[in-house]
């Protein structure tokens, strides 16, 4: 019975702390608290992005929003606002993920297959890849083909995704993944296109 009053007590305690809390502007104080956090990563993002490419020109629709680690190769994240589209590029040094010449060839499914197995340990696993048509594309101030694709995703809010995979070689012999992904009935190549058109090499 003790035991039972006691943890009522302390419920009661910790309901009068959050009212407490909540009272003298902590609600607020969490909120700048996430703001000041969310502006730290974002800022944090930028500063590794410029290691990867110029993205100064981009069109204010666009965000760059994290810098992350896949399996040892360096990638930005970048979003469009209005559709949540993702461009995403990956920075592998000198050894190609995969080539122009990867691209362009009829053994492309395969290859983005053997792609997807190498980074199905991260977060996010594709499965049942299939390339849908061919095109072009303006990145680093080159064009280059691009592999238009479909797959199913795991871990997402939605299943079945729809983008593209680029490939291209800076000046400095470095090796770039530029993909974009969205939502299978929302992924646009207009989008992908606007973003890609304003990425230039990294300033020296």
């Amino acid at each position: 019975m003790f035991r039972l009053i006691k943890i009522i007590f302390n419920a009661f305690l910790l309901v009068l702390a959050i009212i407490g809390f909540n009272a003298i502007g902590g609600q607020k104080y969490v909120e700048a608290v996430k703001v000041s956090v969310g502006n730290f990563i974002q800022k944090h993002a930028l500063e590794e992005a410029k290691k990867i490419g110029n993205f100064s020109n981009l069109n204010e629709e666009f965000q760059i929003d994290n810098s992350v680690n896949l399996v040892g190769y360096k990638a930005i994240l970048a979003e469009h606002k209005a559709s949540g589209q993702k461009m995403i590029i990956v920075d592998s040094g000198k050894k190609p993920l995969l080539t122009q010449e990867d691209i362009k060839s009829s053994e492309i499914d395969r290859k983005l297959k053997d792609l997807a197995e190498k980074f199905k340990y991260q977060a996010i696993t594709v499965q049942d890849i299939k390339v849908t048509d061919r095109g072009s594309l303006n990145v680093y101030g080159k064009t280059v083909p691009y592999a238009k694709f479909e797959a199913h995703v795991t871990k997402l809010p939605f299943s079945d995704i729809s983008g593209i995979v680029a490939s291209v070689t800076t000046t400095d012999g470095s090796e770039k993944l530029a993909l974009s992904l969205s939502e299978k009935k929302r992924y646009s190549q207009l989008i992908a296109n606007e973003f890609y058109k304003d990425v230039k090499e990294a300033e020296k």
